[in-house]
């Protein structure tokens, strides 16, 4: 470390040079993951940065890189911007400000560190949460001169969220404060008043500065009246993860299963919690067969046992069912199953949430359908300790944090992420744009997940079809208001009677006179609109019907989740493909004359979108046919019906 009054530094005693030596010296150490966090501008890449250069992790190029770097935007003399061995990105170097998390490596004679170096910025708040999302400690910078901020209360409430129970609050820029005692302890007692409730098991308070080099790797004499450990020495008293994790009952996901040969069939994946040796008895997850563990491999040999943290492929004598996504557990301690949870999800894209629709739901290597109710509410992280916490939501906004119900499509292994994070922890997938679009924490399973069980009857789908000689459809009617789709769906449904077919109709008006009077027409209504159609119409299916629906079901998401819940083949997406303009024509409810008055909101086509289908199984153009036309065109495409 640098004097306070010596800002000379000597890059030969501290610059690494042979980085396969360097990385051989630290390899059997312990590893810590830790972030730093807080608002902007109190200095967090800086204090990276000078936790690289004072434990010998710099490296020669990156020293003349740094150099030079400094020289360019402005740092005068010998004195170094440490921030910029951290800011990669052209535009933070640019800007002076982080903008994605860097993820940094340095080692000393204790342990090895990986350090996260999240952004300040509220706008940037998803990719705070993707580095706290695998930490075992936050370092929490406050700067003396500005105190506890909202961005600081944030940050502190997002990692007690993500399952960060150790947490040192930095006091950085103290020499801008003359190191003054009672500015610290101001600072040290606000924030601990604050997080009081947050739980956490460690809470320490160092005054550094991370440009002068105080208390971050030694103690300062320039705050001789602080007696508590600096900044390193706090981050080797931190408990490592893998510590806890080998005392907790086995957990292993399987991530694949390995079949080279007849002979042989294994199921490799990270232990992520506990130990597990040959001959234990496990479980196999969701499903609940029991087996033994019969060897354990590696790349290296067999082991005689495998701890948490440790990637192996396992055997088991007897034959079961297990494939990917699947976790073996201890068979005396399992984690729980279930289909519906209370979760607590950080948004984290520009298009809001949409309650009621399906999205990828993946924990671990499990990937199911989640579909997520309206948030219960949503918490104001400006105030997260306070009375006003929770807001009132409808949906979650681009960084909004809620805690909300969902449902899976199929019962998954899981525990509370406070007690896991490997099994506790998901991502949400935009199906439509493949992209991920929140993180989430599941809190519990819900009673009634476990309390409604399916009633299997003696009556089958089958018999119920057989008796009315028919196999069951549902003819999904799409299009814009006004194309056509109820007067076409009207036409077929006689046609088909005439047939003596067993038929009914479902039309969005008169659906919404009853079942769905409760919904209005905002996006998450539409969405839950198209949800109890596709429940009812499955049901009816399942009676033998033919079922006809007339809606204008706006979103390709949804006309997929209902084709999803019938067997192959039963769903038949009709496109009614009126061009806009001639539906506003027709007009008979006078709705597009309100909606371009303005005086009818989320009106699909003018103010709310429409999505076409890209592959309807059929498309019938109302401007070129007539309804009779249209019925028969669709009749002669979906027979023959048995």
């Amino acid at each position: 470390m640098a004097d306070a009054e010596d800002r000379t530094y000597r890059p030969d005693a501290l610059i690494a040079r042979d980085i396969d030596a360097y990385l051989e010296r630290h390899r059997d150490k312990g590893l810590l993951r830790f972030i730093t966090c807080g608002s902007v501008d109190d200095g967090k890449s800086t204090l990276i940065g000078r936790l690289l250069y004072d434990s010998r992790a710099v490296f020669e190029d990156q020293l003349g890189q740094l150099e030079s770097d400094s020289a360019r935007v402005g740092t005068q003399g010998q004195d170094l911007d440490f921030a910029l061995l951290v800011d990669g990105l052209s535009a933070e170097r640019e800007q002076g400000i982080t903008i994605d998390v860097a993820y940094r490596f340095f080692a000393n004679e204790k342990r090895k560190f990986i350090v996260a170096d999240t952004p300040g910025h509220e706008q940037y708040t998803r990719n705070m949460v993707t580095g706290a999302s695998t930490a075992d400690a936050a370092v929490l910078l406050v700067d003396a001169r500005k105190g506890v901020l909202v961005q600081t209360r944030r940050h502190a409430f997002l990692a007690q969220l993500l399952g960060i129970r150790h947490v040192i609050l930095a006091v950085n820029k103290m020499d801008l404060v003359d190191y003054d005692r009672a500015t610290f302890e101001a600072i040290r007692d606000d924030f601990a008043a604050f997080a009081k409730d947050f739980g956490f098991e460690g809470l320490t308070a160092i005054p550094i500065s991370g440009f002068r080099g105080d208390n971050v790797v030694e103690r300062s004499a320039a705050t001789d009246w602080y007696q508590g450990p600096s900044l390193v020495e706090a981050l080797e008293a931190v408990p490592l993860a893998g510590e806890d994790a080998q005392a907790r009952p086995f957990r292993m996901t399987v991530q694949w299963v390995n079949r080279p040969n007849q002979d042989f069939r294994g199921f490799a994946g990270l232990v992520s919690d506990g130990t597990v040796r040959p001959g234990d008895a496990v479980r196999v997850l969701p499903s609940g067969a029991q087996a033994t563990i019969e060897a354990i491999h590696t790349f290296d040999g067999p082991l005689e046992q495998a701890v948490a943290g440790q990637s192996v492929t396992l055997t088991l004598a007897e034959e079961v069912d297990c494939s990917r996504g699947d976790v073996i557990s201890a068979a005396d301690d399992p984690p729980q199953v279930a289909d519906q949870f209370e979760a607590s999800v950080v948004w984290m894209d520009q298009t809001a949430m949409k309650p009621g629709r399906g999205y990828w739901l993946k924990i671990g290597t499990r990937t199911v359908t989640a579909t997520l109710a309206a948030p219960k509410y949503e918490i104001d992280v400006n105030n997260p300790a306070g009375s006003g916490s929770r807001l009132a939501a409808k949906t979650l906004e681009l960084n909004g944090i809620g805690v909300l119900e969902l449902r899976t499509d199929r019962p998954i292994a899981f525990e509370p992420y406070a007690d896991s994070k490997a099994l506790g922890g998901f991502i949400l997938i935009d199906k439509e744009r493949d992209a991920t679009v929140a993180c989430g924490m599941l809190n519990f399973a819900l009673r009634r997940a476990q309390n409604v069980h399916w009633q299997p009857t003696d009556i089958a789908r089958e018999h119920h079809a057989a008796l009315k000689n028919q196999t069951p459809r549902v003819l999904w009617f799409t299009g814009l208001s006004g194309s056509g789709k109820s007067t076409i769906a009207n036409a077929v449904e006689k046609k088909l009677a005439l047939m003596n077919r067993h038929t009914f109709l479902l039309d969005g008006d008169n659906v919404r006179h009853g079942l769905n009077k409760d919904l209005g027409f905002t996006e998450a209504d539409r969405i839950e609109n198209i949800r109890r159609i596709g429940e009812v119409a499955k049901l009816m299916a399942d009676a033998g019907l033919i079922v006809l629906t007339a809606f204008i079901s706006p979103f390709r998401a949804e006309r997929k989740m209902v084709r999803d819940m019938l067997p192959e083949g039963e769903f038949v997406e009709i496109f009614v493909d009126t061009p806009l303009e001639v539906a506003e024509e027709r007009d008979v409810k006078g709705l597009y004359r309100k909606a371009r008055e303005g005086k009818l909101k989320n009106f699909t086509g003018i103010d709310s979108p429409y999505e076409p289908p890209e592959q309807p199984e059929i498309r019938v153009n109302t401007v070129d046919m007539s309804v009779d036309e249209a019925a028969d065109h669709i009749i002669a495409q979906i027979l023959p019906l048995k």
